[in-house]
């Protein structure tokens, strides 16, 4: 039941809602990107997750590049009025992106309440890029933080389309375009895309 109200909530966000009803008006827009192999829960939540930017105006349109999914991803993602692809090069992504900044965001992963403001606020006074705060109810176990880092998307990436231009290598994927990219904490929080498998193993 879950997974089919996500599924319509982020079918409702971005196929209906973003292109007859933009509550407000921003001079900056973006273009969401998502990474997937076999992901189809993970990603109806995180579509889901963006119904509040789509509905606000502010998310211009959304690109899932999929690793050889077997599942339902291609479906969730062209019910969501999503760009799938299978092949691309990250340059011609980066490039061919819609909005003037790139949010970066593993499957499973949701920001929460707020984010929308957030991100606006950022864009507006930095040029530099931003990464959600973790949520406070999701931390990982204390050894697994001691032992391992922190994975480069766990917290999403928020970069404006010309840097990302510098960034991107054909091959590249998302994580690496992420790694070691320097950014500012937002205020508004993420839950991050293991919360939803450490669920789904439950």
């Amino acid at each position: 039941m879950g997974c089919r109200i996500a599924r319509f909530a982020a079918t409702f966000a971005f196929s209906a809602v973003a292109p007859q009803c933009t509550m407000r008006y921003w001079s900056t827009m973006l273009t969401v990107i998502i990474e997937c192999r076999d992901n189809e829960p993970e990603l109806a939540q995180t579509l889901a997750a963006l119904v509040a930017g789509a509905v606000e105006g502010i998310v211009r349109d959304v690109v899932v590049l999929d690793h050889g999914s077997r599942d339902g991803s291609h479906e969730i993602a062209d019910a969501a009025g999503c760009r799938f692809l299978t092949e691309w090069d990250m340059t011609e992504i980066v490039r061919t992106a819609r909005g003037d900044w790139l949010l970066l965001l593993e499957p499973g992963a949701r920001p929460l309440n707020g984010w929308v403001d957030a991100v606006a606020e950022h864009v507006a006074i930095s040029k530099g890029p931003a990464r959600f705060a973790g949520s406070r109810s999701h931390r990982r176990p204390l050894l697994k933080r001691l032992i391992s880092p922190r994975p480069a998307l766990e917290q999403g990436l928020l970069v404006s389309k010309r840097q990302a231009s510098t960034i991107a290598r054909k091959g590249m994927r998302l994580d690496q375009m992420a790694a070691g990219v320097r950014a500012r904490r937002l205020v508004a929080e993420i839950v991050p895309a293991w919360a939803i498998r450490a669920m789904r193993e439950l």
